[in-house]
């Protein structure tokens, strides 16, 4: 008998190829209809309800119903970042044509990551705070530290640090990141980050995760935080 909590069930979850391209579209905080998770799946509507249900019952996702409608979401946050961590160790997207390399070169250049950015833009972001002194990266934390500075920076974006530590999750946490093998900022703060960008109109979330920077992100990007990100 063993005493340790029995992985293999969550494992076996996961592993099986549908179920785990549901649980990637998942990853955002945007709850998606069974029609919609089948279609990316490449699979029915029905064969897609009897995986969703399975997701459920192992804790791995949650279900809205809103009307006639029902909406699939990640259960949490801790979810996502196991999501994230067999990503890293996980292939290369298999790319076909040209759409699929062309949708592989969007997520990779900017996506959300459940609820914070991901992929270059999130990883040059995070470095940009450490560069301007906004984040200290101690190599043994876990989480970033905020630096004075940072308060006064993120307070100027209507960012309440010092309430976000109040918070029941984590505050600033280091996201490895699956495409750029780098770390992204995560938690609560994260999070405020990406909401902010998406309020100031410097981003836009599109389909299937990724994220499509405006005209005004690039050159504020640049302004604000010396980021420079190609419009290709």
């Amino acid at each position: 008998m063993s005493h340790y909590p029995d992985i293999s069930s969550a494992a076996k979850l996961i592993a099986d190829p549908s179920r785990a391209v549901i649980l990637q579209s998942l990853m955002s905080v945007d709850g998606l209809p069974a029609s919609e998770l089948a279609h990316k799946a490449g699979i029915s509507v029905q064969t897609a309800s009897s995986h969703l249900s399975k997701l459920i019952e192992g804790n791995l996702l949650t279900v809205e119903r809103h009307g006639r409608h029902k909406y699939y979401r990640l259960a949490n946050s801790r979810v996502a970042e196991i999501i994230e961590s067999l990503s890293i160790i996980a292939p290369e997207p298999k790319v076909h044509s040209f759409n699929s390399y062309n949708t592989v070169h969007k997520l990779k250049k900017a996506r959300s990551c459940y609820d914070h950015l991901a992929g270059l833009l999130g990883v040059s972001i995070t470095e940009a705070f450490i560069n301007n002194r906004y984040l200290e990266d101690h190599p043994n934390e876990k989480e970033y530290k905020v630096t004075e500075a940072g308060v006064l920076f993120f307070n100027g974006w209507g960012i309440d640090v010092e309430h976000l530590r109040t918070l029941n999750r984590y505050f600033a946490k280091k996201c490895l990141d699956w495409s750029e093998r780098k770390y992204h900022l995560a938690g609560s703060l994260g999070n405020e980050v990406m909401k902010y960008m998406i309020k100031a109109l410097w981003i836009e979330k599109k389909s299937n995760r990724e994220i499509s920077i405006t005209e005004l992100g690039i050159k504020k990007l640049k302004t604000e935080l010396g980021v420079i990100i190609s419009e290709e």
